[in-house]
Order: structure tokens, then C-alpha cells, then sequence
């Protein structure tokens, strides 16, 4: 018989509230994550000017992502739905320590059964494997690579580009 699948770790969403913001900013700035995504991190005071912001946005859709912990659930990552280049885009974040463990895949199938918009578009580094599985994992379909510009959030990168219908 064969042993059995090691146990997932429950995932949750909630909405990202004011409160969440200081660990979020201390995830954006970790240099492997941000390898991994081609972008830059931001200072504390454009974080958390860009945030004042998107709690005003009443078309972003933010939440933070959760798991249980020793002393209760905690935050350890984001996803948020918001607009890019006209478009419905879908992003999301989850710190280092806690890669390898399905999170992200799982966080996005949630999300999805929340946000209605399609088609949703999302993007990742070429670089960014992991990304590209957990995308096309959740029905997003591969429709293309173009370089992507350096600007003050994002290093000159290849990206590819992710449509859900």
C-alpha cells in the first residue's frame, strides 16, 4: 500500500485590511522573490502610498492570504485582482518561506470562485516556472512573450503573458 499524500496546509483569504501592511511590505522586499518576479522593491513610503490607494479603489479586489500557524492563522502572502493596461490582471505574492507548499495554486483556484471578471489576464517572468505551472494549473492559457520595459516597480525582463477566459 502506498503511504499516504503528506497533508495540505488549509489556505485562507480575507480582505487586505490597513493592519496587514507592515508584513506585506516586509515580503516585497525579500531579493529572491523579487528575482523570481522581475521586479523592484519599494521603499516603505511609496508601499504604503501605493496601498492608500487601492484601499480607495473600489475595482480592486485584495486579499491577503492566510494559513495556520502555532499561534493562529498569519499572513503570507497577497492576490488582488486590478487593472493593467486596460485590462482585468490577476497577481499574487507569497513569502519565501513559504514556497514549495501549494499555496499560491491553491490561493488562486479561491480566488477565482470570488472574482467573476473574465477574461482575466495575469503575466510572469519567462524565468518564473513556478508561476507559469500555477497559472496554467488554474485554466490560464499561454498567449504569448514580449519584453518587458524597466520602469521604477519592474526590471527589463521576458514576460509572458497569461489569458482565463
Amino acid at each position: 500500500m502506498p503511504p499516504p499524500a503528506p497533508a495540505q496546509t488549509p489556505v485562507y483569504l480575507r480582505r487586505t485590511q490597513p493592519s496587514d501592511l507592515p508584513v506585506l511590505y516586509e515580503m516585497q522586499t525579500d531579493p529572491e522573490s523579487n528575482r523570481m518576479a522581475g521586479t523592484k522593491p519599494r521603499t516603505r513610503e511609496v508601499f504604503f502610498s501605493v496601498w492608500a490607494g487601492h484601499f480607495e479603489n473600489p475595482l480592486l479586489n485584495t486579499r491577503v492570504i492566510e494559513v495556520d500557524g502555532p499561534s493562529g492563522r498569519h499572513v503570507v502572502g497577497g492576490i488582488s485582482c486590478f487593472q493593467a493596461d486596460g485590462h482585468d490582471c490577476v497577481g499574487y505574492w507569497i513569502a519565501r518561506d513559504h514556497w514549495g507548499k501549494a499555496i499560491a495554486s491553491r490561493a488562486l483556484t479561491m480566488f477565482l470562485l470570488e472574482e467573476p471578471r473574465r477574461p482575466l489576464h495575469a503575466t510572469a517572468a519567462t524565468t518564473n516556472a513556478v508561476s507559469h505551472r500555477i497559472l496554467e494549473k488554474n485554466g490560464f492559457r499561454r498567449t504569448g512573450t514580449r519584453m518587458g520595459e524597466e520602469t521604477d516597480r519592474f526590471l527589463a525582463r521576458e514576460i509572458a503573458d497569461y489569458v482565463l477566459e
